[in-house]
Formats: C-alpha cells, structure tokens, sequence
C-alpha cells in the first residue's frame, strides 16, 4: 500500500518503529556514506588565551525576584508583599549561554578569518582578532599589548547577539587599499549596532566602521537577521512583535544614524495571549519583502508587498500534540533552512520540525530530538560538514544533503540531523537532475551526538558523575561555572582547513571554538561510521573540584555477572554454555531442583497453559490456529519453538516461587518477581498477562504462593541448551557452528512459507528470501487446494520499513519482514451462535471488525440486556462510519472480507 509523503511525514524519526521518511541501515550506506562526526585525537590546537575572552561574569539572575528577596534578610511577609507589586516575574534567558557568542568571517582570496566576540568587563564591547595560516600552523594577529582588538564603542548593556553578513562579491584588492567584505549586526537588549568590516591586501589590521544604530525604549530585542537578496538591507524584531527594517546604504546617505522604518504588521487576530506567547526569530524568505516570523506557538509568512503585509500562519504548535510529551509544548528556536528560502526548521520542547512555506501547516519532516530545552539552532550542508575527501565516493550525498545542528549552551548538549532527499534510482548525470525534481526529503540515519569539547565523554560512568556533581552543588552555585564549556563555535571553510589539516578518507571539518575558560581553539572533526566512544582526556577531572585534595571516602563498588547476556550479544552464547557445563556449580545450595511431586504439578501446569501437547515441535498450522490477536511472523516462530521444547527444559523455564532462590544484595536477601502464567489454553510465551501483587519482600501479609512463573531463562538460553542435549559435541570447534538467531531465522521462514499457503496475502506484499525452505510436514494442501476461503489474512505494514522502494535497494530486509508482517484470523460469521454473557450473545461483537474476537473469560463481562439497546444504537453509527470510509472499505474489498 502506497502513501503520500504528506502522511508519512505525521510519523516523527525516534517517535515510532521504522519511521516511513527514514533511510537507515546497511543498503542505505553505499550511497550516504558516514554521517557520525567525531573530534580527530590530537588535533586540538589553542589558537589563543586571554582573561579578556572569560566567560562574562554578570549575567541575569538565576532567581526570580520573590525568590531573590527571600534570600535576603527581609521578613518572609515583606519580601512577598514586595515581590507581589511587580506582577508576574518572567526570566529572560538571552543572557545564559543562549547564542552562539563567536562569529567567524571570512577573508576572500586569502587564508584570513576574522573571529569576534563580546568583550569588556560588563562584555558590552565587541572584540575581534585576526588568523591565518602559516608555516603550517595558525598566526594570531594581536594588539600592540598581544591582546585582542576591541572598538571603541560601548554598549552599555551586554552584548546577546552578532550577525556577521559576508559580501559575496567584491571588486579584489588595489595596491594597499580597504575593501568591504561584510557587514556586523550586534544587538544588546535595547539596541541595535551596525559596522562595516574593510581589510586590505596585506592582511592588516581589520577596520571596523560604525555605521548606524537604533535603541528601542519601548520593548527589548528578540531577533534580528540579514537579507540575503540585498547585502545592506536588515529585519529586528521586538519583543511586542514589531518589525524594524534598516538600510544601511540610505543610512550612509541621509548621515541619519539612528534610523530605520517600522513596518505596519496587524497582528491583532493571530494573538493567543500575550502572556504565555513569545517571540523567537524572524528571516527573510524567498523574497526581499516576505518574511518569516516564528512565536512559541505559531510560525507566520509575512507578505510586506502590500500596505498591511498579508499573515499566513504556516505551522502551529496544537499540531504537534499527538506526539508531545509535555502538556504545554512550545516552539523554542527557529532557522531558515537553504538558500532557496522555501524551507525552515523549527524546534519544540521534543520535536525538530522541517517546513516548507508553499506547504503551510504540513510538516515535510520531524525528528523526535531528545535535547533539554535546546536554544540554537543552524543548518550546514553536508558537503561543508564532509569536506577534503580523499576520493569522491559520496558525491552525490555530499551535494544534496544537509546537517541541522541543534542544541543548548546551557548544557552543552547538541545533535545532529542529516536529511536530504531519497536515494536516486539511477546514477550518472541523471542523479543530480532527479534530486532537483523531487521535492520529498527523507532523514539520513538516526541522529547522532556532536561533541563540541574534546574532553566529553558518552559512557556511562562519566554521564553518571556529571549528573551527580550537579545534584551536588547547592542552589545557589551555577554548575557551568565549574566546568569549562562551548561559549560559541564556527567552522572554517573547506579551502582554510585543507591546508591546516589535509585530507582524510571520509571527510571532515575544522571547528573553531571559544571556551569559558577564555581560549580560542580549534579543532578537526572527521566523518566515521560510528559514534564516539573514547576521546582525548576520557575519564579525566573535566569538573573543577572545590578542593585540590584527594577524594577522601572509601570507594565501593557493586559487579554484577552477565556472563549469558554478554556472551549472547557477542555470538558466542555456546561457547558460554559449553564452559559452565564442563564446571558444574558445587555450591552449598546445591541441591535437587525438582521433587517428584513438584513435577507432577508443574506437568499439570503446563498441559493446561498448551505445553507437552507435542514431543517434536508442533505443525505450524496449528500454531496458526491458536492465534488471538494479530501477530507478526517472529512471535509466531517464538510459540512454535516454546511448544516444542521437552519438559525437561521447560521445569529450567518455569518455576514457582518456592523453588525461586533470593538474590544478596546489600547483605539483605531481595526476592525476585516473575510474571504468572495464566490458566489459559493457550501457547507461549504469553504475550499478554496480568502482573503479580507482590510487596519488595515477602513477609507474613504477602505470603510466597506457588503459582507458576516465568519464564525465568530465556528462549535463546534454551535453545542452546536443547541442542547440547540432542548431542552437540564438545569441542568449541563444532559448537561455534550452532547460533540460536540462526535457529530462529529458520523457523520464520518455515512460518512464512506456510502462512502464504494457508492466508490471503496483500496485494502488495512481496516476499525476498532465496534461503527459505519449504517443509512438506509443515504444509497443508487442504488449503492451498481448497475452494473454501482461507482462514488468514498475511499483509505487511509499510511503516516499518526501513528502507524505500526503488530499482536499486531492495524493498525491505528480511529481517524486517518478521516484525512487518502480520497475520490475522478471520473469524467464521456463526448466525446461530448460543454463548451468552447475561442473555446477551456474543455474536453481538462480530460486526465490530474482520478479526476475530476471542475472549479468555466471558463471565467477567458485564453487558446486561437492558444494556443491549443502547449499545445496538451505538453499533449502528459505527457501521455507518465504517461504510463511509474508503480506506476500510478497500482493506474488505482487498481480502474479500464479509461486511455487516
């Protein structure tokens, strides 16, 4: 069954199983290539270090102020009557590590880079230095006092955003003379400043002149943002949601420096309410008079082209619902996506959105991000992240593929989420022009971390002690102050960092980063088909202790032995079976596990559950018959090789809580819980069952019971288990031959041989597997040869693919296909049927859907007849509802299903 890309996209990547709009796995890989980025080990390489470049010392408070004032010496009735005549306190978080505070510049047609960044005591100052590449290695232009340069200029309120606007195309260089090559918006909470940027040939001092600006008195900046149609031209919003626009060649000309024109946007109809809404960003679109303007709960296309600026609202928060975890989600950040300025990226408190403005209100792409309140937010080609390659193999990829970077200075978390368009169906000189024409775009792999620090580390342990230094230190101590984290960062371009570093196998970049601890650095990060595991300094004191001296508790720790698990995710389960046999526990519990008449009982246990029916695994058609609820082709495989284990093995898998041993932990004894098995004629492994009440130790109120439990091992265990017992050999040589995964790869091809026999299969449904055997014992030609109708329905769920349809890539993984495909039981319309449930039959159900319904205990239901008017009511809207809908309509026509 096809779908639109349009109803695709409703399923965000890391939200559902095999997301549709994923292009992930091993047949993807040949034509995406890496797309993980590590730090390269020893190429971190300190550009420069200065007091100068600290991380600011005065930002906003981290309290509110009813909670400022009860720190103070105030009474409690004092300090809440004042903090009650300022109203509502809403903390704006601008100044805590929410922007990116280094901005990079390049110098045409030399090896030049202009880095700035917010400097002074009160950072209320712009500062800037000069690089470039020398003698194999980085040159820092400095001051006479070999410190950074800073304008004259100040500010008077703290710098919370730069813009740098490169020109694009200048004349070149004549003799010693200053050419523009860019433009810096700097922003302050009320204020905005504008310079030009003028180097020479020389590689001088770069010369900044002041333009123009503009203090706001009435509201605080939000955003601001360059035009891309015209490089002098700039948009700054308020925080009322005004809209200034600002030409800096009629500044110039008119001598005029604090000017700029406000643009007449009605916004009085898209307000929700003024309190809980917030603005977030504004960029230009595809044209120079259309803007897009992003609030936390509403994304507009603003069309300045006539007088009033038509308002188009391309996507809103109550979308998202469907997918949010949090009650009230809002938007939190905003980036314009592409050149083309047809597409942006929005982010929410879980969702990283793809948009499209000739789409408003469909998403073209969603990720589920997993970020804590991320507040950045850039989108690179991934042809500028996959730099200097030693060969061109992923070409293609690297033209039309994109990273969006996301995360927070706060925490210094951020991700990366490659996407671009499907994979081409054909290469050549046709590749291109196909990427042009289709406008679907599909997530390239899952995401991945970006570790913008050399010294993070992803284990475990490392994870662990950040979180619990955190929790550590008191409420009033910022744990940031204690680490040495990303203030800002950017990229060099591809030329700079080929000389610097050369080429590698996959790609890379080099990155530029500045660190609260006041050094300039840089470092190369080359493409990998793996994520990071181990850097530099892992496992290093990267916090800064409040004592120098040693840690002074005793250190104890806990192991654990998971020598079964370990040894089934390596592959060699055998191998572990095979050591812990030829070494039998002798310990002082042991003992006989099993009594005659504990035998009998779990014997009897199991024949009413559906065990010891079978000595050798039972017919697959009649594990077929047994099913309730639709189930795919691996639980079908997994019942059918529980049934057919020997009683033996089942007494190792089922048990009763008298025979369960207590686990040691912390010198106390711990008992462990199982789930029971249900009395039900039924096979494993019991997919559905009710939880045991149970308090954490058994005590005279929650006295053990011996009900059956399990399973206590499990299935791969067994299996291994049972093929020493039917005479595996000894030898590790010949017991490295025997795999548990294989064995279960084999009974779902018997499952699916059988299946398409016996059920109707989907029109669509095409089965890929040249080692799948057909096993005579297994098939009933009753059905294959019946006129009768089948009695299943075997259909496959295209959203969980993991892979697209095209000519190159096959359509789905085998491995998909066992969790893919489901098969169903159509149930036998019985006119006459005589179950009764309180007078009431139960035939009263079947109209519900084409499956059958199968119910474990009719008494408990509670539908009397009085009730049946009533529901024969609401029976009849939903017939009516389902004879309306097409896509029901399609699925009975599709397997000839009967229809009420």
């Amino acid at each position: 069954m096809e779908f639109t890309d349009e109803w695709k996209s409703q399923f965000p990547v890391g939200k559902v199983f095999t997301p549709p709009l994923l292009l992930s796995g091993p047949s993807t890989r040949s034509t995406l290539g890496p797309l993980c980025f590590n730090p390269k080990p020893q190429t971190l390489t300190l550009l420069f270090s200065s007091p100068s470049l600290f991380r600011p010392i005065h930002s906003s408070p981290q309290f509110s102020l009813s909670r400022f004032l009860s720190t103070s010496s105030l009474p409690l009735s004092t300090s809440s009557s004042i903090a009650s005549q300022f109203g509502p306190q809403h903390y704006n978080d601008t100044f805590v590590d929410s922007y990116n505070r280094l901005q990079l510049l390049h110098c045409p047609n030399t090896n030049n880079v202009i880095a700035f960044f917010s400097a002074g005591y009160n950072h209320d100052q712009l500062g800037f230095l000069l690089f470039s590449f020398k003698d194999s290695g980085f040159d820092v232009l400095t001051d006479e006092n070999d410190e950074i340069f800073v304008t004259k200029n100040q500010f008077k309120h703290p710098i919370c955003k730069i813009l740098v606007n490169p020109v694009l195309e200048i004349a070149g260089f004549k003799g010693n003379s200053l050419v523009t090559i860019g433009y810096l918006l700097v922003c302050t909470v009320y204020s905005a400043h504008w310079f030009s940027v003028k180097v020479n040939k020389v590689g001088d001092k770069p010369t900044l002149s002041y333009l123009a600006f503009k203090l706001f008195k009435s509201s605080s900046i939000v955003s601001a943002c360059w035009s891309p149609h015209l490089v002098e031209q700039s948009v700054v919003l308020l925080q009322s949601g005004t809209l200034f626009l600002f030409d800096l060649g009629s500044c110039v000309k008119t001598k005029k420096s604090n000017a700029g024109k406000r643009l007449r946007v009605l916004w009085d109809d898209y307000y929700r309410s003024s309190e809980t809404c917030k603005w977030l960003g504004c960029d230009f679109s595809w044209h120079p008079k259309i803007l897009i303007i992003a609030r936390s709960d509403a994304v507009f296309l603003v069309d300045l082209r006539s007088d009033d600026g038509n308002i188009t609202v391309l996507a809103n928060i109550n979308m998202l619902n469907l997918y949010a975890p949090v009650e009230k989600e809002q938007f939190l950040t905003f980036c314009k996506a592409g050149s083309d300025g047809f597409s942006f990226v929005i982010a929410s408190d879980s969702l990283l959105v793809l948009y499209d403005v000739r789409k408003p209100l469909t998403p073209v792409l969603q990720w589920a991000h997993g970020l804590y309140k991320p507040c950045y937010i850039d989108l690179l080609r991934l042809s500028e992240l996959r730099a200097n390659s030693r060969d061109n193999m992923y070409e293609w990829a690297d033209e039309f593929g994109f990273g969006i970077v996301l995360g927070s200075f706060c925490n210094c978390e951020f991700g990366l989420f490659c996407y671009g368009p499907s994979l081409p169906s054909c290469g050549g000189r046709f590749a291109s022009e196909i990427a042009e024409i289709c406008k679907s775009f599909y997530a390239w792999d899952i995401p991945s971390d970006l570790l913008l620090s050399d010294c993070d580390c992803c284990c475990g342990s490392c994870l662990t002690r950040k979180e619990f230094f955190k929790d550590a230190l008191p409420t009033w101590i910022d744990w940031k102050r204690k680490k040495d984290i990303v203030l800002g960062f950017g990229l060099l371009n591809k030329d700079l960092s080929r000389l610097f570093h050369g080429s590698s196998e996959f790609g890379g970049f080099t990155l530029v980063r500045l660190m609260s601890s006041g050094k300039l650095e840089a470092q190369r990060y080359c493409a990998s088909w793996d994520l990071v595991n181990k850097l530099e300094l892992v496992h290093g004191d990267s916090l800064l202790r409040f004592e120098d001296e040693d840690y002074k508790f005793p250190k104890r720790y806990k192991y654990f032995r998971f020598d079964y698990l370990y040894g089934y995710l390596s592959g060699n389960l055998t191998e572990v079976l095979d050591s812990k046999m030829k070494n039998p526990y002798s310990g002082p519990r042991e003992k006989d596990s099993f009594s005659i008449e504990f035998h009998e009982i779990l014997c009897e246990k199991l024949r009413i559950c559906g065990f010891s029916r079978f000595r050798t695994s039972p017919a697959i058609s009649f594990v077929l018959s047994d099913i309730g609820l639709p189930a795919n082709i691996h639980e079908i495989a997994l019942r059918r090789m529980w049934a057919g284990l020997p009683m033996e093995l089942l007494q190792l898998a089922f048990s009763s809580y008298f025979e369960i041993f207590d686990v040691l932990l912390n010198q106390k004894k711990v008992s462990l819980e199982f789930s029971v098995v249900p009395d039900l004629h039924q096979l494993p492994p019991f997919f559905l069952r009710k939880s045991t009440s149970r308090s954490s130790k058994w005590s005279q109120k929650v006295q053990r019971h011996d009900s059956l439990v399990g399973p206590v091992m499990p299935l791969p265990v067994l299996i291994t288990l049972h093929e020493f017992r039917n005479g595996c050999p000894n030898s590790e040589e010949e017991a490295d031959k025997f795999s548990s995964e294989a064995e279960v790869g084999l009974c779902c091809n018997e499952v699916m041989q059988v299946a398409r026999e016996m059920a109707v299969l989907d029109s669509g449904f095409e089965f890929h597997n040249d080692h799948a055997v057909l096993l005579g014992d297994d098939r009933d030609n009753f059905w294959a040869d019946s006129e009768k109708p089948k009695p299943f329905i075997l259909y496959h769920l295209p959203a969980l693919e993991s892979s697209t349809k095209d000519d190159t890539v096959q359509n789905y993984d085998y491995e998909d296909v066992r969790y893919a495909s489901l098969i169903s039981k159509v149930h036998e319309y019985e006119p006459c049927r005589k179950d009764t449930v309180d007078g009431v039959a139960l035939d009263l159900f079947d109209d519900l859907s084409p499956i059958a319904l199968k119910f474990d205990d009719a008494s408990t239901m509670s539908i009397m007849p009085s009730d049946s008017k009533v529901y024969n009511v609401m029976k009849k809207n939903y017939s009516r509802f389902l004879e309306g809908s097409s896509s029901y309509q399609d699925y009975c026509n599709q397997f000839k299903l009967k229809r009420q």
